[in-house]
């Protein structure tokens, strides 16, 4: 694993020689940050040794390095699913490439079900833990001492400082904004209205078939991690109703500009002075 995050990683540094401080895995309702980015350049996955390509429609398959207002990032425009085939080893690579690239903080964003009937279609939601109901671990297998520990702690797994900047951040924006706790399951089926049910009762506000794998790793690395999801669609077993995908895509789009100024507000809050 650590030879291959160094040839993608080498790779990269040949096209550009910026050095992120943060790495930012763009879900549904964020895929247009990259507009954002100043001076950008985007690397197509296709061009990075040991990148697979993401399967997904509404995931483009780039790497883009820039300035996001004033913070060097690397931005990922499309992440790989458990659900599409990909192994986790290949689903959480970008993590260990953009940390030999050089971040110190990761920032993930997901769509997701809402299970928190507090909760509604539209809502930004900064994820405060997560449940990983899959009994998948990236970690599984012999550890690699120079990427991590063997047993990594997963106490407060998404950094404090962040969650209450990001909130302080969506206050000053005028930006109502969530906290919840994330369940990760495999996908790529929705889930029943038994398992809803009882995902809410084992404590979880949100569900979604990304996102853990990847902190799972960049914790393991000791990156500081802020997770924001885009509440799609809710499943409340008591009203439950199909799924209709085009309607989860136009909720998100809605919510994309709102997620965009937030992650581009608290970027900036997390700049180097000067």
């Amino acid at each position: 694993m650590k030879s291959r995050a160094l040839e993608s990683a080498a790779a990269i540094r040949s096209r550009t020689g910026l050095v992120p401080a943060a790495g930012i895995i763009l879900g549904t309702g964020l895929t247009r940050l990259a507009d954002e980015i100043a001076d950008p350049v985007a690397i197509p996955y296709s061009d990075i040794p040991h990148f697979p390509e993401p399967t997904v429609a509404s995931h483009q398959g780039r790497l883009v390095l820039g300035h996001l207002n004033g913070l060097p990032v690397a931005l990922m425009q499309g992440r790989f699913h458990y659900y599409e085939g990909f192994e986790l080893d290949a689903v959480t690579h970008p993590v260990r490439v953009m940390k030999e690239l050089g971040i110190e903080t990761l920032i993930v964003s997901n769509a997701s079900g809402g299970v928190n009937p507090q909760f509604r279609a539209g809502d930004i939601c900064i994820i405060t833990d997560h449940i990983n109901l899959t009994g998948h671990n990236p970690l599984r297998g012999p550890n690699d001492d120079s990427l991590g520990p063997r047993f990594p702690d997963m106490h407060a797994v998404y950094t404090p400082e962040l969650v209450e900047l990001a909130a302080r951040t969506g206050l000053e924006l005028g930006l109502p904004l969530k906290r919840g706790v994330y369940a990760w399951v495999t996908g790529p089926n929705l889930e029943t209205g038994a398992e809803y049910r009882w995902v809410r009762i084992i404590g979880a506000d949100l569900v979604g078939m990304s996102t853990v794998p990847e902190v799972i790793v960049a914790r393991h690395a000791g990156l500081a991690v802020l997770g924001l999801s885009v509440v799609t669609d809710m499943g409340l077993p008591d009203a439950m109703r199909p799924v209709d995908l085009p309607e989860v895509l136009r909720v998100a789009a809605e919510a994309e500009p709102k997620l965009t100024r937030l992650v581009v507000a608290t970027a900036g809050r997390m700049a180097p002075a000067g």
